[in-house]
């Protein structure tokens, strides 16, 4: 398993996984519509190869076997609803790891990575969010030391989610 910064040769495989991952988990709550809409918008190669690049952002990206396994993204200032004191918060998005390989340390070396990366940025807390109805990853993030903040929203199309705010302080 090798952990590192995503490239643009990357976009691809990095567009593939997060549409393969979200469907996996998610896909049944949304019609094809809003389904397809959202794995545009927020999984297409056209936004991937923006994120790659975006100053503001950093994606990581773990190999194995020759092969992009897992992600995640960090966005330099949050973009979550305001229910902290946090100065500098920034948040993690999307870690993702391809569904046949949850539970091989993947996601445990991305939020390593995330923390050392959040600290670095000198950011004072770590926002995510999380669906309410998700507990194996509530279970994940607690276990890093975040904590529900907040009952928010996530919409995809015209589909409201109930999500989790959670916050970490650094």
């Amino acid at each position: 398993m090798t952990l590192r910064i995503a490239t643009p040769a990357d976009v691809a495989a990095i567009a593939d996984l997060g549409r393969r991952a979200f469907v996996a988990k998610f896909g049944f709550l949304y019609s094809p519509e809003n389904l397809a809409r959202f794995l545009e918008d927020s999984h297409s190669e056209g936004k991937v190869a923006r994120e790659i690049i975006d100053p503001a952002m950093k994606v990581a990206v773990i190999d194995q076997d020759g092969a992009l396994t897992s992600f995640c993204k960090l966005v330099r200032t949050s973009g979550l609803p305001s229910h902290t004191d946090a100065a500098a918060p920034m948040e993690l998005k999307q870690l993702y790891t391809d569904p046949d390989l949850i539970g091989r340390g993947h996601g445990a070396a991305l939020m390593d990575w995330a923390l050392d990366e959040a600290r670095g940025w000198g950011a004072d807390e770590m926002q995510l969010s999380v669906y309410a109805d998700n507990p194996q990853a509530q279970k994940f993030y607690r276990r890093y030391g975040f904590e529900k903040v907040a009952d928010i929203e996530f919409w995809v199309g015209n589909h409201c989610d109930p999500e989790f705010m959670f916050a970490r302080k650094l």
